[in-house]
């Protein structure tokens, strides 16, 4: 029974410490970036014809449901994310600060081991982001108030927490002075 308790201590120590993610507001991001495109990427869809019961004088009973508040468009937008997540690896920006970001191929990488162990990281911390907020955020992607431009505050701020309001003010400012250096 010792031994039991023990193995299964040093398993889940193991496991704790091999997917942290030491920047989640950073991973966040990504992961809302990439909800992004899904978004951009969406088609507009016919309502979901329910009626699919006749009642005794052969008229169809049941609901239509509009396609853009249904489980279904929820489904079709969270359904894959975290295993598209395995396309993002971490990468030095400046001295002390990375990103996440997008790669074609991790064959143009030179430590292609460390970049697939980043890219595991990110995917299986984007299952434990949306193991935490899916039921919130199946609200928001059902009531229609996340549109394109808002995932990152909505999933990053307020359902998540793991960015702070200020911190993502700060870049936004810092973005807007980039800009404003450049004219």
């Amino acid at each position: 029974m010792a031994k039991l308790v023990f193995f299964t201590v040093v398993v889940i120590t193991i496991c704790s410490v091999g997917v942290s993610v030491d920047d989640k507001c950073a991973a966040c991001n990504a992961v809302a970036e990439e909800l992004e495109s899904q978004l951009l990427k969406e088609k507009p869809r016919n309502h979901l014809d329910l009626r699919n019961r006749l009642n005794s004088k052969g008229q169809r009973e049941g609901k239509v449901i509009d396609y853009r508040m249904s489980d279904l468009r929820v489904v079709d937008l969270l359904d894959g994310l975290c295993d598209r997540m395995q396309d993002y690896t971490l990468q030095k920006v400046e001295s002390k600060n990375s990103e996440w970001v997008k790669v074609e191929s991790f064959d143009n990488l030179t430590n292609k081991q460390e970049a697939k162990a980043h890219a595991n990281d990110i995917s299986t911390y984007c299952g434990r982001l949306l193991e935490e907020t899916e039921d919130e955020l199946a609200e928001v992607i059902k009531n229609g108030s996340l549109k394109v431009g808002d995932a990152r505050k909505v999933l990053c701020q307020t359902l998540s927490n793991h960015c702070s309001k200020s911190s993502e003010t700060d870049s936004e400012d810092e973005d807007n002075d980039d800009d404003a250096d450049e004219l």
